[in-house]
């Protein structure tokens, strides 16, 4: 395609069969260009257009089955009428032309550019089996080799599946409301700020936000979470994501490309044209490999007959050697694995962008995790309130209100919910409201000074300081787990209150899953008070705890453990935990569904908000290297067992083919169990 007028580059990705073309040129060109690997080639934006007839088993096959045909009409007229009269060769030659042309072209072809490839070594052994004349045999090598490559394609097409089936979630047409007039357009032609009409049971083809309706929506595509989530107004919804009761109007907010479906197919479709250090490995072996398995061939067949014996057989020998040298097995086991298990992690709601990420994820000897928001809710609630006078609890209630509703910190939302819920209304004015960093908040009500802070701003404000009584009390609430905030005025502290971000119900069972699957260190790393921290990690069973960390400071522990440990993985969301994340091993981002951060900064995400994908993901690892190994010492090991073969003279070209394509096709469907994980 490179050589083609008006092509300046192409790039093909193997995984996603894909080709992207750079200039000017028509999808006739290509096909033409691509003839000889039969290559339909359709433009992937327009997908109206691509919908076409699928071939028929005999228009798919029939060179194959009339090669077949001719192959035994070939045995049948060598037993009447004897393997060297004119039907027999036109019936073997016949067979050799039609199932081997494409082989035989482009074997010769990266011969005289001197590139040795399993095609070169089949067209050479093919070739010498005519000559000596076996045409049988090589018709036999040609029809083995045609149906090992028919089944190879259709083993990948079966891995490449996963990703066309994420292609399919998304309508390509729907309904939109615009001008305030409604019409059917193709998604390529829907606006942002278009309101998409979804009606119950129809997909929703753009991502958008919900302006009216209420309805559950099934994101399982997108986040791989089986459980519908209710969808009102103001909330986020994804392409491709099933609208299961209500009627929605949603108005667009992105274009068809930037969609976070299209985004993860993106992403899954680059991960798998990623090479992993295996089958970066197996590449380089594989350019060394052939060119010694076409020099032992050599040997095989000439240096034997230098010492008196049969040339003929030798020649033979060293023909079957080329063929069960073929590097077919070898070169296929990992890239056939590495796509597979990228297309189920993306199935499952989990986006893999690389087949080194694969790897890494399954050899990590530690796990350090965001606290809030990965395993906690995410969400802290007031748990406990202590009153330390006996003034009016409801005026300092609504003081409270005013001062945390000016303040952006998580731990103010808490108290203000709690205002909420004990149904404390608050018209008070604020004067000089300030935020004092790492230690809380202060302001005027009605001419006097009140602050909200930690126990550092109370002995800073406050005259009277903290009584022993107080101080206890800090210290069995912190012990506990939960974060403490002291209210009070320019004199005393007036309450303790209690705040916890509960661990999310499935931590525990998760880290126990995650220690079972061989990570031996995980890490909790949080910003928050030591006690705290320690109370929750001692509750879901981290081995170790660092508190009180900014986020730069992850930074620098994720180096420290690296050093200790060896390879560490690293759990955030992907935004305030971003260097952490880019410096691990394998950073993974939680909720990466329509965070743009979570995607950009990690090398997985977990698309959902569900910790109970990283036990699958380190299995699916693990499995994905599991067999990986397998397929390339079963590659390796038949190869050898059928070369020993040669010692006794054993080796026939039947034996070759069967073990090379036989290896090819256990390797192949080896690797698509990963499906099933």
């Amino acid at each position: 395609m490179k050589h083609l007028d008006g092509v300046e580059d192409a790039i093909v990705n193997f995984g996603a069969a894909k080709i992207a073309v750079y200039g000017k040129t028509t999808t006739k060109d290509l096909e033409k260009a691509g003839a000889f690997e039969n290559l339909k080639i359709k433009p992937e934006n327009n997908r109206d257009k691509q919908d076409e007839e699928k071939e028929s088993f005999w228009q798919k096959y029939s060179f194959l089955m009339i090669a077949i045909l001719l192959i035994l009409i070939g045995y049948l007229s060598k037993e009447e009428v004897g393997e060297k009269h004119f039907y027999t060769l036109i019936a073997f030659v016949g067979a050799i032309l039609i199932s081997g042309y494409p082989l035989l072209k482009t074997g010769y072809k990266n011969l005289f550019r001197l590139e040795f490839d399993m095609k070169t070594l089949m067209a050479i052994a093919v070739t010498g089996a005519v000559i000596i004349g076996e045409w049988g045999e090589g018709a036999i090598v040609v029809i083995l080799f045609a149906i090992s490559e028919k089944l190879e394609a259709f083993s990948m097409d079966k891995a490449r599946y996963s990703i066309r089936s994420l292609m399919d979630l998304a309508p390509n047409r729907a309904i939109v409301r615009r001008h305030g007039q409604e019409m059917e357009l193709a998604v390529e032609d829907i606006q942002v700020d278009d309101i998409l009409l979804v009606k119950p049971g129809q997909k929703i083809a753009i991502d958008g936000i919900v302006t009216r309706g209420n309805s559950t929506v099934n994101q399982a595509a997108i986040t791989g979470e089986s459980v519908p989530v209710t969808k009102q107004q103001s909330d986020e919804v994804f392409a491709g994501t099933l609208n299961e009761e209500g009627f929605l109007e949603v108005n667009v907010t992105t274009t068809s490309e930037d969609t976070t479906l299209s985004k993860i197919i993106h992403l899954v479709e680059e991960a798998q044209s990623e090479k992993a250090p295996a089958q970066a490995f197996i590449d380089k072996f594989a350019k060394f490999y052939t060119p010694v398995i076409m020099a032992i061939a050599l040997l095989v067949a000439v240096v034997p007959p230098l010492f008196g014996a049969s040339w003929s057989d030798w020649i033979y020998q060293g023909l079957a050697v080329l063929v069960v040298g073929c590097p077919c097995a070898l070169v296929v086991s990992t890239p056939v694995a590495i796509v597979t298990a990228i297309g189920t992690g993306a199935r499952n709601g989990v986006l893999i962008k690389g087949g080194i990420y694969l790897e890494e994820i399954g050899a990590l000897n530690a796990i350090a995790f965001d606290k809030t928001g990965t395993l906690t809710i995410g969400t802290p609630k007031v748990t406990d309130v202590n009153w330390l006078t006996e003034a009016n609890h409801n005026q300092h209630l609504a003081n409270i209100r005013a001062l945390e509703s000016h303040s952006q910190h998580p731990l103010g939302k808490a108290l203000v919910s709690y205002t909420e819920d004990m149904e404390v209304t608050s018209e008070i004015d604020i004067s000089d409201f300030t935020s004092i960093t790492g230690k809380g908040i202060k302001g005027q009500i009605n001419g006097k000074a009140y602050w909200m802070g930690n126990t550092e701003l109370a002995y800073d404000r406050a005259q009277k300081g903290l009584s022993e009584s107080a101080k206890q009390q800090i210290r069995d609430l912190q012990n506990s787990g939960k974060t403490v905030m002291l209210y009070g005025d320019e004199i005393e502290v007036i309450a303790v209150f209690a705040v916890r971000d509960e661990p999310r119900e499935e931590s525990q069972n998760i880290l126990n899953q995650v220690h079972s699957l061989g990570v031996p260190n995980t890490v909790m790393l949080t910003g928050d008070h030591k006690e705290t921290a320690q109370a929750i990690a001692k509750e879901i069973g981290v081995k170790h705890v660092k508190a009180q960390l900014l986020p730069q400071k992850k930074l620098h522990f994720i180096k420290d453990y690296q050093k200790k440990y060896g390879k560490v993985g690293m759990v955030g969301d992907g935004i305030n935990d971003a260097p952490a994340l880019a410096t691990a091993d394998a950073g993974i981002a939680m909720g990466g569904a329509g965070t743009d951060t979570a995607l950009e900064t990690a090398d997985l995400a977990l698309m959902g908000d569900d910790l109970s994908k990283l036990p699958f993901t380190i299995r699916l690892s693990k499995k994905a290297l599991s067999i990986i190994k397998q397929n390339i010492t079963f590659a390796i090991g038949i190869k050898i067992l059928a070369l020993l073969l040669v010692i006794p003279g054993w080796l026939t070209l039947w034996i070759a083919i069967f073990a090379d394509m036989g290896a090819t096709l256990l390797v192949t469907l080896n690797a698509l169990r990963l499906l099933r994980v």
